[in-house]
């Protein structure tokens, strides 16, 4: 069961990716550990660096896939953004948080959500 959901989390950072690409965005990494904790994609957009948490879901079953996106996850992913920005030095730049929503039913085409500065 684990591999399924992993596949379907990658299949949406996949998608989450091109729709980031398409509207000028810059992927710098993905996949970004620190501590226990795991940022999905890390990219440019002009001159703001962002972080971007991606949520996939195969119905709604458990709501949007935004609403995934708790307060604590949220508290985690700042926690890990400050890490990165320490790991790599960075000091002065704009940042920040992008959601991206994936809801992939079936044959449909997926239904893609990208909220900029979500928190």
């Amino acid at each position: 069961m684990p591999h399924f959901k992993q596949n379907t989390g990658d299949k949406g950072e996949n998608y989450a990716c091109d729709i980031l690409i398409e509207n000028g965005f810059t992927i710098i990494e993905r996949n970004y550990h620190f501590g226990h904790g795991e940022i999905d994609i890390i990219a440019m957009d002009g001159e703001t660096l962002v972080f971007v948490e991606v949520k996939t879901r195969k119905n709604l079953e458990f709501g949007d896939p935004i609403q995934g996106v708790t307060k604590s996850k949220q508290k985690q992913i700042r926690k890990i953004a400050e890490g990165y920005l320490m790991e790599k030095k960075i000091l002065d730049i704009n940042c920040r948080f992008d959601v991206v929503g994936i809801l992939l039913r079936g044959n449909e085409a997926p239904k893609i959500n990208h909220i900029e500065n979500a928190f």
